[in-house]
């Protein structure tokens, strides 16, 4: 399969469908039995919610191998471009999908101990339910530190994006900038702890709209097709 626009769109459906895995687990799946700072109700609500959590867990397993194939798809279309710039490119994505994967450890960890009877006979009631409380916070933290990878990508992408002809330079740019604004999403979290909630949500928006338009220029245009040369 060599045709730029077919390689260009299913790149653009793997990356929405990866989106949408990813935005359901976190703020649907997790957030739905997570109660910051109560260990009690949050156990409670992953007992409760069983099927839930650990379909939170497959769709993260989902977005994780998707994304994967979303590089693979992107080197193929782009390796011609800069073949280093193509190749860190996968190296960004592969260790980006692994960190998602072996963070999803905390995530199964909470259930186990949420499920299992053994723990609170062995730790208590009180004992068990802090530790899943500081299981799915594990999670939440280093999800955020997942996201230097899912920054560090969008670099080489954004590079290729700029030097090929098949993207805009302004969704280049974008995608540059955006990878930044990744990178600046953990170092907040982990330097400014007592920031506003504005100050992370200011610094995502560049990433949404880099990502976003990706997205949508994969899926809708594919890639920019050369105008023919007038013969003279």
């Amino acid at each position: 399969m060599n045709n730029p626009k077919t390689l260009a769109r299913i790149a653009g459906l793997l990356y929405l469908a990866l989106a949408g895995l990813g935005t359901w687990a976190e703020l649907y799946a997790r957030a739905t039995v997570y109660v910051p700072g109560n260990a009690a109700a949050t156990a409670d609500n992953i007992a409760s919610h069983t099927t839930l959590f650990r379909l939170g867990l497959s769709a993260d397993i989902g977005m994780a191998t998707l994304f994967v194939f979303l590089g693979l798809v992107l080197y193929r279309l782009l390796h011609h471009v800069d073949g280093r710039a193509a190749s860190t490119l996968m190296i960004f994505v592969a260790v980006g999908a692994g960190s998602i994967l072996v963070n999803l450890t905390f995530h199964f960890g909470a259930l186990l101990v949420a499920t299992d009877a053994s723990y609170v006979t062995a730790l208590g009631a009180d004992g068990a339910e802090s530790l899943v409380l500081l299981l799915l916070e594990l999670h939440h933290y280093g999800y955020i530190l997942g996201g230097v990878f899912f920054g560090l990508w969008l670099l080489p992408m954004g590079f290729l994006a700029y030097r090929s002809e098949l993207f805009p330079k302004t969704l280049g740019i974008l995608l540059i900038v955006g990878s930044f604004a990744w990178l600046a999403d953990p170092l907040i979290v982990f330097t400014l702890p007592d920031a506003p909630a504005i100050v992370r949500n200011a610094a995502s928006l560049p990433t949404s709209i880099a990502e976003f338009g990706l997205i949508l220029y994969l899926v809708i245009f594919g890639v920019r097709t050369r105008k023919p040369v007038a013969s003279s």
